[in-house]
C-alpha cells in the first residue's frame, strides 16, 4: 500500500479520469461511461427524463393531473386522456429501453476492462510462481552444495521437501 501511494506521488496521473479512479476507487469503466454520458446532450436528456419518470412526484404530479382533467377539462375525459396516457406510456418505454440499452453496454465495458484487468493478473501471478519455483530449486542446490563441502545436512538424493524422504529420480 505504501509503495502504491508513494509511486502515485512520484508519477502523478497527468489524466483527470485515472487520478479520479486513484483517489476514489471508481471503477475505470464506469469514469469512462459518465464521461460519454456527459458529452452526449441527447443521453443527458434521456437520463433527465427517465430519472424524473422513475420519482414519486412523477406519480403525484400524474394523479393529480389527469384528476383535474376529469373533473375540470371535459365531461367526457376518456378518450382523450386515453390517448394523451398512451402517447405518454408510448415514449416513456422508449427512454426506459433507452436506459436499458445503456446498461447493458456499461455492463459490457465492465466485463471487457475486469477480463483484461485479470488476465493480466493472472500473468503476473504465473511468472512470479515460475520464478519463485526457480528461486526455490536455486536455494535448495546451494544449500545442498554447502553442505555437501561441508559434510553434514541433507545429501544431493534427499528431496528439497522433507527431510528424509529420498528422490527418486537422483538415485
Amino acid at each position: 500500500m505504501k509503495i502504491k501511494k508513494a509511486a502515485s506521488r512520484a508519477h502523478p496521473p497527468r489524466d483527470k479520469r485515472t487520478r479520479r479512479a486513484l483517489i476514489e476507487h471508481v471503477h475505470p469503466a464506469v469514469i469512462e461511461h459518465e464521461a460519454k454520458r456527459a458529452a452526449d446532450v441527447q443521453l443527458r436528456v434521456a437520463d433527465a427524463i427517465t430519472r424524473f419518470a422513475g420519482s414519486m412526484q412523477f406519480v403525484y404530479i400524474h394523479a393529480i393531473g389527469f384528476a383535474l382533467w376529469m373533473i375540470f377539462v371535459e365531461a367526457s375525459p376518456w378518450p382523450t386522456l386515453t390517448l394523451v396516457v398512451s402517447l405518454e406510456a408510448i415514449f416513456l418505454s422508449t427512454f426506459v429501453m433507452i436506459g436499458q440499452n445503456r446498461q447493458g453496454d456499461f455492463a459490457r465495458r465492465k466485463a471487457d476492462h475486469d477480463y483484461k484487468a485479470q488476465t493480466v493478473e493472472l500473468h503476473h501471478n504465473t511468472e512470479l510462481t515460475q520464478l519463485i519455483h526457480a528461486l526455490t530449486v536455486e536455494i535448495h542446490a546451494a544449500v545442498v552444495a554447502s553442505h555437501a563441502r561441508s559434510g553434514s545436512g541433507p545429501s544431493d538424493a534427499e528431496s528439497p521437501g522433507h527431510a528424509g524422504q529420498v528422490n527418486p529420480a537422483a538415485s
